[in-house]
């Protein structure tokens, strides 16, 4: 369930004809494969988000962020609103993410990459750190999350890794009801304890956050 303002708001989208040319993938895929994001910023288009997610045609590419201290050897993981009118979402509402992002809109398309424009804007709305960000060539893409399943049917996910020298961030957004810095052995303990609910893409994207912390 969405709210109106939500529903009638234009969002980037593009053909899955476009995307995948007859070959598509579940789970992830490193960005060394396949560059998807050439692909979206090529073929990408505008409708609005209440005609986008309820056409199968389309997928909606979501900017998906894990903020990474190297020297801590950390990601931020925060928890979404439990409260409905916090967060109405509710597949989403009070599960745990280490994803920053969201839906691309037209206020991004305004330089050569409007998802990196998109991850700029997203970083200071949620994390209030977009100061840290200025430059879009710190992003680095690691891959790329499609589920074909559920919700996930009509989006798809470029991750992107980002580091910051801050120690603590706080989320600025209502829709965050708090997180922190957490290491890798943390995280991996969340997605087995009955205590954590962490959404789908965040669990798809751990091995690959792991990885590219591990060579830092």
């Amino acid at each position: 369930m969405f709210d109106e303002e939500k529903l009638n708001k234009t969002i980037m989208v593009v053909r899955k004809a476009d995307l995948f040319k007859g070959n598509s993938f579940t789970g992830f895929l490193p960005r060394n494969i396949k560059d998807y994001e050439s692909i979206i910023l090529e073929k990408y288009g505008w409708i609005t988000r209440g005609f986008a997610e309820n056409d199968p045609n389309y997928k909606q590419p979501i900017g998906y962020c894990g903020v990474i201290n190297p020297n801590l050897k950390k990601i931020y993981a925060f928890q979404r609103s439990k409260k409905d009118q916090e967060y109405v979402e509710k597949k989403l509402q009070g599960n745990w993410s280490w994803g920053i992002g969201g839906h691309i809109e037209l206020i991004d398309d305004k330089g050569k990459n409007p998802l990196h424009a998109s991850i700029i804007r997203e970083l200071g709305e949620e994390g209030g750190i977009v100061e840290v960000f200025g430059d879009v060539k710190k992003i680095q893409v690691l891959g790329y999350i499609n589920l074909e399943y559920d919700v996930h049917l009509v989006h798809f996910g470029i991750l992107y890794a980002i580091e910051t020298h801050l120690e603590h961030l706080i989320g600025k957004d209502k829709e965050i009801s708090g997180g922190g810095f957490k290491t890798i052995n943390e995280l991996e303990e969340m997605l087995t304890s009955p205590e954590y609910k962490v959404e789908d893409w965040s669990k798809t994207s751990l091995q690959p956050l792991k990885e590219y912390l591990a060579s830092l």
